[in-house]
């Protein structure tokens, strides 16, 4: 199958963005990144996802998918001949689809939540975060099966739900030193990342924590200013 008409509208240090890159990796799929700010609402944007206005976006032909979950399922259907990202399996299929769902929805929310957050709440915030990787620890160990992956031997759809976040996560371990992957309390999913970091079908896409740090503060500082 032709793939030169395959673009992502997105910016690299988003986290769902790098989602649906995993995805067309695992899958070998070529693919052009069109880079936008996603905070600047821009007239493609907003033409391509005018209900949510948000990246990422695909663009397959004429075609046009939204929201990374929906998109990463798209591409496992559409590109059959690399490996399923998906589990075949009815059952793992709906636990993979409930804790990604949990990682959008309850989880990773939660770090928007501590930029904003002071005091007693902050704290508050902190714990609920390490209590979500406890959770996670725990499903990577139903879902892996004792294999290197939530998805098995290899990479998969809980994985790169996952993936997506930990450039942020390791960033917010260095930049208010919250040390969230520890591995004497989530040995399993520090062992995860670490194999993330060095797997052929991601390793690319997995942001420095250092550049996400540098551009963190950037927009903070443009924050601050404007507020001013």
């Amino acid at each position: 199958m032709a793939t030169s008409n395959v673009k992502v509208l997105g910016a690299w240090p988003s986290p769902f963005v790098n989602r649906v890159r995993m995805a067309l990796k695992v899958k070998s799929v070529e693919y052009e990144l069109i880079e936008t700010n996603p905070h600047e609402k821009s007239e493609l944007l907003i033409k391509s996802n005018p209900v949510h206005k948000k990246v990422p976006v695909l663009f397959h032909g004429d075609k046009k998918i939204c929201e990374s979950p929906i998109i990463v399922q798209y591409i496992d259907e559409v590109w059959t001949d690399g490996p399923s990202i998906l589990p075949s399996d009815p059952y793992d299929r709906a636990v993979a689809r409930f804790w990604a769902a949990y990682i959008d929805e309850k989880w990773f929310p939660l770090f928007q939540q501590l930029r904003d957050a002071q005091g007693a709440e902050r704290g508050a915030v902190l714990e609920k975060i390490s209590e979500g990787l406890l959770l996670l620890e725990g499903a990577f160990v139903d879902c892996s099966k004792g294999k290197a992956f939530f998805g098995g031997d290899n990479v998969g759809y809980l994985d790169i739900a996952l993936a997506g976040c930990v450039g942020w996560v390791r960033a917010s371990d260095i930049l208010i030193g919250a040390k969230f992957l520890d591995e004497t309390k989530i040995p399993r999913l520090v062992g995860w990342v670490e194999r993330l970091y060095s797997d052929s079908s991601v390793k690319d896409l997995m942001p420095d924590p250092q550049v996400l740090i540098e551009l963190y503060k950037k927009f903070q500082a443009v924050s601050n200013a404007a507020s001013e």
